[in-house]
């Protein structure tokens, strides 16, 4: 059986791979993959054969992806999770043939890159919020927003701000201040365990967003949430 391996290769640096993950790439003839996260694994690649194109490519990616792996092994990569806004979903869509079979391959994804940079934000329940309307009307991005907030759930803003989206950011904030302390810990991080990396501990109330941009990850704390030590704390519940 053809085998097409589903990759999620982290945050970018080959220290935060899983070891399966870069067994994977090795046994793999082809790579596949857009461009720029192509380069974070460049090291590891060595003469296999590459198909790469820029953004907006993922369909024609996963497409040659199913081709190639009818006579080679192919992997395609993602940044982060393979199945948290990656690949893995779209392989599986387009699939249409019994002989391949599809093995997905976890990675660190951006909401935990982030939080462990910055503490122990997501210890209880918590969920993942893209605010890129792309693929996903805007007004059901916000009711997921709302939803979100009023069950008390910590929550990651993914894409948060884009030149095209300069407002939703703000926005969503708005939406959660409804349900929220205006004390509630907000954190800001860029380039969560990649070259560049920053972050910024804000509340509610003083969040600034001039820095945040599509390489950040946005982090809005439950009613419980707190700073100790310049450290963001989720409590899970144990009695201290």
């Amino acid at each position: 059986m053809n085998k097409l391996y589903a990759i999620g290769i982290g945050p970018g640096g080959l220290e935060h791979m899983t070891i399966k993950a870069r067994q994977a790439i090795e046994d793999s003839d082809v790579i596949v993959g857009y461009t720029k996260y192509i380069d974070f694994i460049r090291p590891l690649i060595g003469n296999k054969i590459i198909f790469s194109t820029g953004m907006m490519g993922e369909e024609e990616r996963c497409r040659e992806a199913l081709k190639l792996c009818k006579e080679k092994t192919v992997s395609v990569i993602s940044t982060g999770d393979a199945g948290i806004y990656g690949m893995a979903g779209l392989i599986l869509e387009l699939k249409d043939d019994d002989d391949i079979e599809v093995e997905i391959i976890p990675g660190v994804t951006a909401a935990t890159a982030a939080a462990s940079i910055i503490g122990a934000p997501l210890m209880h329940d918590n969920c993942i919020i893209s605010l890129s309307d792309l693929m996903t009307p805007y007004d059901l991005i916000k009711k997921r927003v709302e939803l979100a907030a009023d069950g008390d759930f910590v929550i990651s803003l993914y894409n948060p701000k884009s030149k095209g989206r300069a407002d939703y950011l703000m926005e969503s904030i708005n939406i959660i201040r409804k349900y929220r302390k205006g004390s509630t810990p907000v954190a800001v991080v860029k380039n969560a365990l990649r070259e560049g990396q920053k972050y910024n501990l804000f509340t509610l109330d003083t969040l600034q967003d001039a820095e945040v941009d599509m390489l950040s990850i946005v982090i809005i704390g439950n009613s419980q949430s707190y700073i100790k030590n310049n450290r963001f704390i989720t409590p899970r519940g144990y009695r201290l």
